[in-house]
């Protein structure tokens, strides 16, 4: 369990660097504390007993929700072919990307 030293110790802006984020002091400040605020309600969570508790990926009973593929109707090749700025032969034609 981190003490809140630890807690205090995160820093925030190398955080954003990762992220490639770009924060100003203020933003910084924000984030620190409302980083603070969540790890603090972590640490009410962590006082909670919970022997005997299963665990659980969802809070109630979830199973295969798959409807049937079924094609339905679709909407006509040129309407589609219109909202692309270049097509050929019914494809669309996008730029070429290499790194």
């Amino acid at each position: 369990m981190e003490s809140k030293a630890e807690v205090e110790a995160i820093d925030v802006r190398y955080v954003a660097h990762l992220a490639r984020m770009e924060l100003t002091d203020e933003e910084a400040a924000l984030y620190q504390a409302q980083l603070r605020h969540v790890l603090d309600y972590i640490d009410q969570l962590r006082e909670l007993d919970v022997e005997g508790v299963e665990p659980t990926a969802h809070p109630s009973p979830v199973f295969n929700v798959f409807r049937p593929d079924t094609p339905g109707p679709t909407q006509p090749l040129e309407a589609t072919e219109a909202n692309a700025p270049r097509t050929r032969a019914g494809l669309f034609i996008v730029p070429r990307i290499v790194e």
